[in-house]
Order: structure tokens, then C-alpha cells, then sequence
């Protein structure tokens, strides 16, 4: 699964996390680098360099939640980083939320990221057909 890594809140941000995360063993040679998202139209603000990260199923997506908790909790300022899925779904981690957290608390929420990264999509089609009545009323 190959999932984008983009960090918004500072300058050099980026390049930061891409070492960050290259230094951890598991993910080294998984980390890549694309060129700068363009701004939203009418928004104000710095281009952000996108971080792709290419995971296998498993432990590959629990180190990548774990090394950017560490990250964040290790960052001055306020950084928020957004990781978003093939389809689209987007899990957001900011660093005023890690930073005080307990060794056990930036575990459990490093689980959590882990765990919104491997849910499967929710399916669309039609949906089921209600149960119906089985039973007749015998007069």
C-alpha cells in the first residue's frame, strides 16, 4: 500500500520527517519524495513537499504510526502531518495532541493511527435487502 505523508506548520517540516523516517530500519529505502503540493486555491501558505511511503501489510504500517508520533512529540511548534490512503481516506496527527502524552499514550495512539491506516474502505453498492417475515398468520 503506498500511502502520502504531507506536514504542514513549518519550515524545513518535511525534510525533517523524510529523515526521521529513513532512520528507522523498517521503513528505510520506503520512503520516497515528490514535488510540493500547490496551496489550495485562495488559501495562503508555503508549498508542502509530499512524502510518499510505500508499506507492506503488518508491522510496516504500525512503525510508520509509531516513528511519526516520536516525531511530532519531538517537534517545537505546532505541526500538524496528514497521511492519506490510495482511496483517499486521510488520518491527521498534530503535535499539540502527542506532546504530553505518556510513553503508554503515544503508544495507544500510534496503534490507533496504525489501526485507521489498515481498515478496509467502506464498500458501496446496494445495500441489502430486509429480512422479511417468514412466518403467515394462519386464521
Amino acid at each position: 500500500m503506498r500511502v502520502v505523508l504531507s506536514v504542514s506548520g513549518g519550515s524545513g517540516a518535511s525534510s525533517d520527517l523524510r529523515r526521521w523516517l529513513t532512520r528507522d530500519p523498517q521503513l528505510r529505502g520506503r520512503v520516497g519524495r515528490e514535488a510540493a503540493a500547490e496551496p489550495a486555491a485562495g488559501t495562503m501558505g508555503a508549498m508542502a513537499e509530499l512524502l510518499p511511503v510505500l508499506l507492506a501489510p503488518g508491522g510496516l504500517t504500525a512503525a510508520l504510526a509509531a516513528a511519526v508520533v516520536a516525531w511530532l512529540q519531538n517537534r517545537r511548534g505546532n505541526q500538524t502531518v496528514t497521511i492519506t490512503r490510495p482511496d483517499g481516506t486521510q488520518v491527521t496527527v498534530t503535535s499539540e495532541r502527542v506532546r504530553g502524552l505518556t510513553a503508554e499514550g503515544a503508544g495507544d495512539l500510534a496503534q490507533r493511527v496504525a489501526e485507521a491506516l489498515q481498515q478496509s474502505p467502506p464498500t458501496t453498492g446496494p445495500e441489502p435487502a430486509p429480512a422479511r417475515d417468514q412466518q403467515r398468520n394462519r386464521g
